[in-house]
């Protein structure tokens, strides 16, 4: 008796894989989170020498040469987090992405006088915490081994939803939100920015795949119109990434654009790549528990980060709140005493 049995198509990484993917994830934020500083302070610069603002649809910083040094260097970043999606699992590259947080909260503090206080000493430190968590938790394969496979599951009526969705905010915030409330709220470009963003993951991760397929010799994916598909797909997406990205730059600090851009863009990738790739299939309970611990661990981090960003906190605040109550008091009793004796003596 015969009995038909269906192939399996789950790929497992490597450690070398997954390592390699890991070191490019984390070189990459490096680049990124640098070239937001960069590019920052040629929008500054535009905006003292009177040109109209990107945020307002000005396009002067194409003639800033500092810009263009922040455009290279998140290209860099870009392309390493390009090569990282083909080693490991963008459930794993994309959180990853706090750390470009952590790394601009520290040149703005440097570069751009925002100060960096102690809670947000402690968000830096919750932040790594964070990622190593996801790292430790996160899937070590995914249910895609070639480009056919991918097609079958870009089908899916899911994900084809998905697609939809992203389009039509994507419409409605370029042609109406977006000139109405786009300069008084961050949100709105950064919902665009995020939404488009993960379109383009997708799509780096089916390159990245090409890509390895025809380096290791299983195909020459090349040849196959898919990968041509997604390569545009890149490219659209990332210009309209940028373009409205250095509107959020231009009108809001860059210590809010930063935090609010990856919670979005990190938890719209997420849901993208759950839909597309079932990439949580795969994990056990614990994984998924730790997965979901780490990324909240990361977005209190952040908040921590720059939600009191302005207040004056330091260690020697803290100081005081662990001396003991009765010399706090006689303290203060001595400062009232000797402010009576002095007004009287005034």
């Amino acid at each position: 008796m015969q009995t038909n049995t269906t192939p399996n198509i789950t790929m497992k990484y490597t450690q070398t894989d997954f390592y390699i993917g890991l070191g490019l994830a984390v070189s990459s934020t490096i680049f990124i989170g640098t070239s937001f500083i960069i590019k920052k302070v040629a929008l500054i610069r535009l905006n003292h020498i009177g040109s109209v603002r990107a945020g307002f649809g000005g396009f002067g910083y194409l003639k800033e040469w500092i810009w263009w040094l922040g455009f290279l260097m998140m290209g860099v970043g870009e392309l390493a987090n390009f090569a990282a999606y083909a080693f490991a699992p963008a459930s794993l590259v994309t959180p990853l992405g706090a750390l470009s947080v952590l790394v601009s909260a520290v040149l703005a503090s440097k570069y751009l006088n925002e100060k960096l206080n102690l809670l947000g000493k402690i968000g830096c430190l919750l932040c790594i915490l964070g990622s190593t968590v996801i790292v430790i938790h996160s899937p070590k394969e995914e249910e895609v081994e070639s480009l056919k496979d991918l097609l079958e599951k870009i089908k899916d009526s899911a994900f084809l939803m998905y697609i939809l969705f992203v389009l039509i905010c994507s419409l409605l915030i370029a042609l109406y939100f977006g000139p109405k409330y786009g300069s008084q709220n961050v949100v709105v470009y950064i919902i665009m920015c995020s939404a488009i963003g993960s379109l383009t993951v997708m799509s780096c991760k089916g390159l990245g795949l090409a890509l390895k397929e025809t380096i290791t010799g299983r195909s020459d994916d090349f040849q196959n119109w898919l990968t041509y598909v997604f390569f545009i797909t890149v490219i659209i997406c990332i210009f309209i990434q940028m373009n409205y990205l250095n509107k959020a730059l231009d009108l809001f600090n860059t210590s809010i654009v930063t935090p609010v851009y990856y919670v979005f863009f990190t938890t719209l990738v997420i849901i993208a790549s759950a839909i597309l790739f079932k990439e949580w299939l795969t994990l056990s309970v614990e994984d998924i528990l730790g997965n979901i611990c780490g990324f909240l661990t990361v977005i209190i981090a952040i908040f921590l980060l720059h939600a009191f960003k302005d207040m004056d906190i330091s260690l020697s605040d803290l100081r005081g709140i662990l001396n003991p109550k009765h010399e706090k008091l006689w303290r203060n009793g001595r400062n009232e005493n000797y402010e009576s004796l002095l007004s009287r003596s005034i």
